[in-house]
């Protein structure tokens, strides 16, 4: 057996000037030896291999971890019942699409739907295998007041995280997705940016631990009516403390995955901005904070329409950069399949056709190819709304 070497304080014998020189008293001055911690994940090469399959050319994220309020709100625009029934009937549409996996490497889920299986018995977790797409989890707890700050919020959930990604882990879950958000009419607060960061290096930490790649989502807020300058200095500062914090967590960059909210003006600016300025702010913004080691970037849509969600991704993957920039949608993917489907039966196939536009659209706005031809009315339509919740 190797002998273990320690490592001892070095001393420096240091005189004191004249008086000092006159004496034969020497000071021992101790410096300590610091000694960098070593993050050794048993699960290191699984997350870094899971990141990279993610973050593959050509295909995104789909994002169902809407809780069952929120995804009520939804049922209830098509007239449905807020029942788990009638939850399992449009998340099996949505994951049991055929040819899904061409344009989706990852689907976020919620607590429900990873326990969840088909109406014939197939858990959904062995559905999205079957197709190579990733199951994630959704783990934080959702948004509460934040005492001290300026009306805004923080996001709660990491008591018990660790065990809970652990059982995520072994029903299936290979990602985990954790959501804060920082508002620009509120300041925002330095208490308020120096608590999202903080709590996005614990949960991901705490992830990466139990073997699940982490999402880091700090969402920007649409809400307010200031330019697109000062969404990138917001941006920009509170990405600059997430990335201190993930260092002072270890947290390993190459197994992580970014959900930034583009670089937009506020949602009720006088002035919209172009794809293209979209593009170079956001991409500014990035380059800036990010290092080039995290594999992947991808996108929320944030309440933009489908094709503004997936133009403004189209401008950037037509800008040099040094990752994978792609989408992690929710609203992006799924408004033209919920109006479509209605609850009927015999419209199932034709949401889930629906579905494969809106990936494949984004596919190829990953890839620098959208063209944007042949969109429809209802994928024009914007989704913001003032103080949104999920």
């Amino acid at each position: 057996m190797a002998a273990t070497m320690k490592l001892a304080p070095t001393i420096q014998w240091v005189s004191g000037g004249a008086d000092l020189r006159r004496s034969s008293v020497r000071t021992p001055v101790r410096r300590s030896v610091s000694v960098a911690p070593i993050r050794a994940s048993a699960y290191s090469d699984e997350l870094v291999q899971t990141a990279k399959s993610i973050a593959s050319p050509g295909r995104g994220i789909l994002a169902i971890d809407e809780s069952n309020a929120t995804c009520g709100k939804r049922l209830a625009s098509i007239g449905l019942d807020n029942t788990e029934p009638n939850r399992q009937a449009y998340r099996q549409l949505l994951l049991t699409t055929p040819g899904l996996g061409e344009f989706i490497s990852g689907a976020i889920l919620f607590e429900e739907t990873l326990y969840q299986s088909t109406t014939d018995g197939k858990k959904f977790v062995d559905c999205l295998r079957d197709q190579k797409i990733m199951p994630g989890i959704k783990v934080d707890k959702g948004l509460v007041p934040l005492p001290g700050s300026n009306n805004e919020s923080w996001c709660q959930g990491l008591d018990g995280l660790a065990s809970r990604c652990a059982e995520y882990y072994k029903q299936g879950a290979r990602f985990a997705k954790w959501r804060t958000v920082v508002s620009v009419p509120c300041g925002p607060s330095a208490l308020a940016v120096k608590e999202a960061a903080w709590g996005l290096a614990r949960y991901a930490a705490i992830a990466q631990d139990n073997g699940l790649v982490p999402i880091v989502e700090p969402e920007i807020l649409l809400d307010g009516d200031h330019p697109i300058e000062r969404t990138f200095e917001v941006a920009q500062k509170v990405w600059a403390e997430v990335f201190f914090y993930l260092s002072q967590n270890n947290v390993l960059l190459e197994g992580t995955l970014l959900k930034p909210s583009m670089v937009t003006p506020g949602a009720d600016h006088k002035t919209k901005a172009s794809p293209d300025t979209i593009a170079k702010f956001t991409l500014k913004m990035l380059k800036r904070t990010v290092p080039p080691a995290v594999p992947g970037i991808m996108f929320l849509s944030g309440g933009q329409s489908e094709m503004e969600a997936t133009l403004n991704l189209n401008a950037m993957n037509q800008l040099p950069n040094p990752w994978h920039v792609s989408f992690s949608y929710a609203r992006a993917l799924q408004n033209s399949v919920l109006k479509t489907w209605q609850g009927r039966p015999e419209n199932i196939q034709a949401a889930q056709k629906a579905l494969l536009v809106r990936a494949k659209a984004n596919s190829l706005a990953q890839l620098g190819r959208y063209t944007g031809e042949g969109e429809s009315d209802e994928a024009k339509a914007g989704m913001f709304q003032k103080g949104y919740t999920y």
